[in-house]
């Protein structure tokens, strides 16, 4: 019969498509595969480079901390994905989008200008004396020293004499063996929200610092300043070594006590020492400071102060107003035995001096207001060849004042002096020597918080009996949470997030931790501590100083912390709770946070938004954004105008099997879109793992087609008027490419192209765990009837789907729909609709002239949606479902 075929068509002048050759079908399949190749990695780019502009956006809405690391990581991941995402682009369709590149580039290089974060540091000696220093020199040692080198040249109090490692020699060590370069490669590679990682990552660093040496000209300069300091001393001297970071000690940004201070260096160890410091700024307290506050890590280089070691008989911590309270400019002096570090550190209480100033603003006129003596039974003394030793004090020294009123009355005049110099409230460590001098050791801007209008304890009994009291405010405001008791580092790493911080000292390292506390408690320590200054700063309610706090707080129990009276109760007091300050975002305004929002600007808004608007073009694109977006779109309808024109052999397609009957759909599977590998040219629903293609083939397979509508003669002539005028409808040029329809599809994602007849649709999704990633895409064009008809019936589709949650825009006769941003259920939900009308939407345009029957199927199909939707949707997985099961076994 085929000779007789032959025949006839050749008299009647008809033409049909024998199909390629196998040497022709098997360069076809190459191209298909190589096509459908950049297809998918364009899909997986795309992917991955919305995740990381999800991620940068969900950072700048705050609550949450990051560095430049990450900022760093994130611009390059996403430069690199939408990069691929052209290259891609260019392999679908090659030379065609070819100006993308350099749209490409523009926006690159405006990213890069932003991170190149290289600044000039002051051209200076390596170590300088600190009779050189003044404010002016802040930039090359550092905030801390500058202060302290004006103190001495400028204000003329009494400091010791000493030098200043600079920025230029922290550069030098840092360079030393590559050791910034292995720093940075750690810090991008750790997830810094997790608090193990970032432990292991402070002690992964800190041990290269120390396993690095010193550059032998930094050492020799050392050396030589060391030398100086005991030619001018005449004897064998012991400094002390003080961290002075860019930033440390600056207004806002204290960095109190998150770097290390070492006492009682002598000339062998002072190379060492050094060392030390400089890891400090990588230690988790400092760590965790830099990523709260959002300071960039290459904005704190490590300058190192050494000072001559005061043979301290008593030494502690002034502020020259309250903390705490605005409206209360005495000045409260904190002392203790011996050197400072009880107070600093927070191992001990001190005793307690108020100063109040004279109304005439006279110095010499200033009061004692207030002395509370606590008792002291232990002190820090510095021994030549034994460093630092914690010693018991003499019984009857113990509880003795460490200072006299006179000597109170002088250092309160100091504070007035530097505060009145700085223009603002100062937060000073000071000694006296045995001699009777005082010195001036440090000096930092105050940290603040404001109490309120205080209010006394609650003695009515209304919030219950209180469980814990006494102590001081060492920061204001109130908050609940569950007890957690810390006294090791093991502790620290175990910290729920939300809890109320318990502990016996309120030692500064805690202060990695007051990120996650709602509140802190702690048994010994004072308002001039570390600990407080920071946790003021960060916002966090802080009472120290109650006794028996570890023992009346036991872990796990929910209680109110009110920092403002000094009590705790059980329970959360929502009265107490909803009165306090809320928590400052320490994020906003931070250089880490511009720095991330100038870089935003180029790479997350969306500018290209309809792609059918004549400025969906790429010399509007304007961020990454666009570029993903409009590579996207393009990328479909490439994919989509090359299927239509493709024998579904020419792909490796395979043909779908459901119910045990070969379909009208066709499978190409992109990337894990099945559960097991096909050797045959079949493959069965059961076999199928892509979450959007299995719930639109719910909606295909739910309700079967009746077939075309009733139609009128007005109908029919409209078709036959439409075909004798199109040629692309004539029956004798029906091809292979009628009734053909490809899903697309990966684990995550599905394109459906469906050509039913004259009509065509494309549905497109992503459906994932991650609300944010998931969209449906939906198009509709085509018909037999005239575009009146064909128009209405875009009309009538594109109101349906208006009323189930859709973003509808009908042009001429074609439907654009878009879902997005919903979780999976409603996301499959609303593929079963797809999937219906995929089905049940075909040749309605010969009846849009018709009113009654337009209503009559807009009520069907209505009702149908409503019940595919009432059964809901979990996009299951077909190996799961019995009948499925079955089927697959088959």
């Amino acid at each position: 019969m085929a000779w007789l075929r032959k025949v006839i068509d050749r008299l009647v002048g008809i033409k049909r498509d024998e199909g390629p050759t196998p040497e022709q079908l098997e360069e076809l399949r190459a191209a298909c595969s190589a096509q459908h190749h950049h297809f998918r990695m364009l899909l997986s780019a795309n992917s991955k480079a919305l995740e990381l502009m999800s991620e940068m956006e969900d950072l700048l809405r705050g609550g949450r901390v990051f560095g430049t690391s990450f900022i760093r990581s994130s611009c390059s991941a996403v430069l690199v994905n939408v990069y691929s995402i052209i290259q891609h682009l260019d392999g679908i369709a090659p030379g065609k989008y070819t100006r993308l590149f350099e749209r490409f580039e523009e926006i690159q290089s405006a990213v890069n200008a932003l991170l190149d974060s290289s600044k000039e540091r002051p051209d200076t000696p390596l170590v300088i004396p600190l009779y050189e220093v003044d404010k002016s020199f802040a930039d090359a040692v550092g905030s801390k020293m500058a202060n302290i080198g004006e103190m001495k040249s400028r204000i003329g109090l009494p400091v010791p004499p000493g030098f200043v490692a600079t920025t230029r020699a922290f550069d030098s060590f840092m360079a030393q063996d590559g050791l910034l370069d292995d720093i940075n490669r750690m810090l991008t590679s750790t997830d810094v929200d997790d608090m193990s990682q970032r432990f292991e990552l402070s002690a992964s660093i800190q041990q290269k610092i120390q396993e690095t040496p010193v550059p032998q000209d930094l050492a020799d300069a050392l050396l030589r300043e060391y030398d100086r300091l005991q030619a001018d001393y005449g004897a064998r001297v012991h400094v002390s070594l003080r961290s002075s970071a860019l930033g440390e000690d600056a207004t806002g940004t204290s960095f109190a006590g998150q770097f290390r201070t070492i006492l009682n260096v002598d000339r062998e160890y002072l190379p060492e020492a050094y060392k030390e410091v400089v890891a400090s700024l990588y230690g988790l307290p400092a760590l965790t400071y830099r990523l709260t506050r959002g300071i960039p890590d290459d904005d704190v280089a490590m300058c190192v102060g050494g000072m001559v070691m005061v043979e301290s008989v008593a030494g502690g911590v002034m502020y020259s107003r309250s903390p705490v309270n605005v409206r209360d400019d005495a000045v409260v002096i904190n002392s203790v035995w011996g050197l400072p570090k009880l107070v600093v550190d927070g191992g001990g209480t001190p005793d307690r001096f108020v100063v109040a100033r004279d109304r005439s603003r006279d110095i010499s006129k200033m009061t004692v207001r207030e002395s509370w003596v606590a008792r002291k039974p232990e002190l820090y003394i510095s021994r030549k060849d034994e460093g630092v030793v914690l010693m018991q004090q003499d019984p009857e020294k113990a509880d003795q004042p460490s200072i006299t009123n006179e000597q109170a009355l002088k250092l309160a005049a100091m504070a007035v002096q530097l505060e009145r110099y700085y223009g603002g409230p100062q937060d000073i460590e000071w000694a006296l020597d045995k001699q009777g001098d005082l010195y001036i050791l440090q000096c930092r801007p105050l940290a603040r918080r404001d109490i309120g209008e205080p209010h006394a304890k609650d003695e009515s009994g209304r919030y219950g009996d209180p469980i814990a009291y006494g102590g001081a405010t060492a920061s204001p405001g109130v908050g609940c949470g569950p007890v957690f008791v810390v006294e090791r580092d093991a502790d620290a790493l175990q910290f729920p997030p939300g809890s109320v911080l318990v502990t016996r000292l309120s030692l500064p390292k805690w202060a990695s931790l007051l990120n996650w506390c709602s509140a802190v408690v702690t048994e010994q320590g004072s308002v001039t501590g570390h600990l407080a200054n920071v946790a003021r700063e960060f916002g966090v309610p802080a009472i120290t100083g109650i006794t028996g706090a570890l023992e009346s707080l036991p872990a796990g129990q929910v209680v109110t912390v009110d920092a403002d009276a000094c009590v705790v109760y059980p329970g959360c007091v929502e009265e107490l709770v909803s009165r306090g300050q809320p928590r400052p975002d320490l994020m906003e305004g931070s250089p880490v946070r511009e720095l991330l929002e100038g870089a935003s600007r180029h790479i997350c808004p969306l500018n290209l938004l309809d792609p059918d608007a004549p400025g969906f073009r790429i010399r509007n694109i304007e961020t990454l954004h666009d570029i993903t977006r409009y590579c996207h779109e393009k990328g479909v309808q490439e994919m989509f105008d090359l299927n239509l024109n493709r024998d579904f052999r020419e792909c490796g397609s395979m043909q779908l099997v459901s119910r045990g009957a070969p379909t009208q759909f066709w499978v190409v599977d992109l990337e894990d879109g099945l559960f097991r590998e096909e050797k045959s040219p079949f493959v069965r629903i059961a076999n199928i793992a892509s979450v959007p293609m299995l719930a639109l083939w719910e909606g295909i397979s739910a309700i079967p087609w009746e077939g075309p509508p009733k139609i009128n003669a007005k109908g029919f002539m409209s078709i036959v008027a439409e075909a004798t005028t199109n040629p692309a409808l004539h029956p004798a040029l029906q091809s292979k490419f009628a009734n053909r329809n490809y899903f697309l599809i990966s684990k995550e994602y599905c394109n459906l192209q469906s050509r039913f007849g004259f009509h065509f649709s494309t549905v497109e999704a992503l459906v994932s765990d991650h609300p944010e990633r998931n969209y449906v895409n939906f198009r509709f064009a085509g018909g037999a009837a005239d575009f009146e008809r064909r128009r209405r019936r875009a009309v009538f589709i594109g109101g349906i789907l208006e009323e189930i949650g859709f973003y509808v825009n009908v042009r001429g006769d074609s439907v654009f729909a878009r879902f997005e941003g919903f979780p999976r259920p409603a996301m499959c939900e609303r593929l079963k609709v797809m999937g219906y009308l995929t089905m049940h939407t075909r040749q309605l345009d010969m009846i849009m002239a018709d009113q009654a029957a337009t209503w009559q199927h807009r009520t069907r199909i209505m009702a149908d949606i409503e019940a595919l939707i009432g059964e809901g949707s979990e996009c299951r997985n077909p190996e799961e479902d019995e009948e499925l099961s079955g089927e697959a076994g088959s």
